[in-house]
């Protein structure tokens, strides 16, 4: 790591508490990740930002606020980037995936809430990720109970502007939507102080898409029944997508899709003949959060596909680029984040569509329906999402986990269990 403690204090960061987490995490990363044999070279550039991934980004960051720019720390696939990159703000996501972070959180928030807020909450008060630190304004939602909570202890601390998310999609909830978009692109013109015009909302509407199409490059690829990459990898890239440069993630995104297009042409495979594939479904998996996969991948078994919002969810759908009007724009917008099928919504069906659809394209021998601990809607989504699954003959293992490590003896167990059982 390059030496940042200089950034780092005048962020006001715990230094201390913070060399801890720095000291664990290339040991964590060494372990899932370069461990593996015959991974595609461009997976270097991934490596290089986990290495730095508390200074080479959030330096960017701070370069962009000295030149007057501002910077906007959301947590959920639901806020829409192209508004904030459209008043030349940058958008980078906030979310915690460690447990390093949660016992910060559990001194304001009770203990039986997902280790998702948790570690958010805890990240930010206890000073310890430059991300949180940095961010001018976060930027919530209505996604769920505890979220909603959370953002009243978090505003205390930082301006938090919050989008009211309709829990069904009945077009009077879409046109709602829009609404909520319109008062945040007010918002954002008003913090940053930069009209969005339709020609700016127009370019960043294609910004984000050409990540987007990147991303379902990468995805693609892994439909082969030779895999040129492993699921621990894709994960990898899926989660530096919500904070790394847009347009520097999609060229190299890009540039690993065409290795890995060459590797499927020579016939290299990461697994071997008849390794059983497997689909993740459920909540998001923040970075650093490497350990299901982790653990499928050294079972026996690979990851094809996550449908999550570090996965499909995130990018599935792009925006209509035709309309030449900002309202017109803000309708598109609208239409295209109310087409992700969170837990959240009632009723929910489309995303049970969306597992069997692709279970079907990634050939999917079974499928992990994962819950993170209290997280109440997908804990209980999970019997119908689950119900679904045996109706339509698909292997299906639900399990709940947290960010330590106490259950991963536990879960290799079960999990080892189901990929034997996919062997006969």
């Amino acid at each position: 790591m390059a030496d940042y403690r200089k950034m780092w204090e005048e962020l006001g960061m715990d230094l201390e508490t913070h060399d801890q987490l720095c000291e664990v995490l290339p040991q964590a990363f060494g372990d899932v990740y370069l461990s593996q044999e015959n991974r595609p070279e461009g997976m270097d550039y991934y490596n290089m930002v986990v290495a730095d991934i508390h200074g080479i980004r959030p330096a960017e960051l701070i370069e962009h606020q000295k030149k007057g720019g501002k910077v906007f720390g959301t947590f959920c696939v639901y806020v829409p980037d192209e508004i904030v990159f459209a008043a030349d703000a940058i958008a980078t996501g906030l979310c915690g995936g460690s447990q390093f972070w949660v016992p910060g959180g559990e001194k304001v928030l009770p203990t039986n809430t997902c280790p998702l807020i948790k570690a958010s909450v805890g990240a930010r008060l206890d000073r310890t990720c430059p991300f949180f630190r940095i961010a001018d304004m976060y930027v919530g939602e209505t996604t769920c109970d505890g979220k909603k909570k959370a953002w009243e202890i978090l505003g205390e601390d930082v301006p938090i502007h919050i989008m009211d998310l309709p829990q069904m999609k009945r077009e009077k909830d879409i046109k709602a939507w829009a609404e909520e978009i319109t008062t945040f692109k007010n918002v954002v013109e008003e913090f940053t102080g930069n009209q969005i015009t339709a020609e700016k909302l127009g370019e960043s509407i294609k910004l984000i898409n050409e990540k987007r199409k990147a991303l379902e490059r990468l995805y693609e690829l892994r439909k082969n029944e030779k895999l040129p990459i492993s699921g621990r990898d894709v994960l990898l890239i899926s989660q530096i997508a919500f904070y790394d440069d847009p347009k520097r993630f999609t060229k190299m995104t890009n540039a690993l899709c065409d290795e890995l297009d060459q590797r499927i042409k020579d016939g290299v495979s990461v697994i071997s003949s008849g390794t059983k594939r497997i689909l993740l479904t459920g909540t998001p998996l923040a970075i650093p959060n490497w350990k299901l996969h982790n653990i499928v991948e050294t079972s026996g078994g690979v990851v094809v596909c996550e449908e999550m919002c570090t996965g499909t969810r995130y990018f599935e759908h792009l925006v209509d680029e035709t309309r030449t009007e900002v309202a017109g724009q803000i309708e598109a917008l609208a239409e295209r984040y109310m087409n992700i099928n969170c837990a959240c919504f009632t009723p929910n069906t489309g995303r049970l569509d969306d597992i069997l659809r692709l279970a079907k394209e990634y050939k999917a021998d079974g499928i992990i329906d994962v819950n993170l601990k209290f997280c109440n809607l997908y804990d209980t989504e999970g019997y119908l999402v689950e119900r679904g699954l045996k109706d339509a003959g698909i292997p299906v293992l639900g399990i709940e986990t947290d960010y330590t490590d106490s259950d991963a003896q536990q879960l290799r167990t079960r999990v080892s269990a189901f990929i034997e059982m996919l062997n006969h």
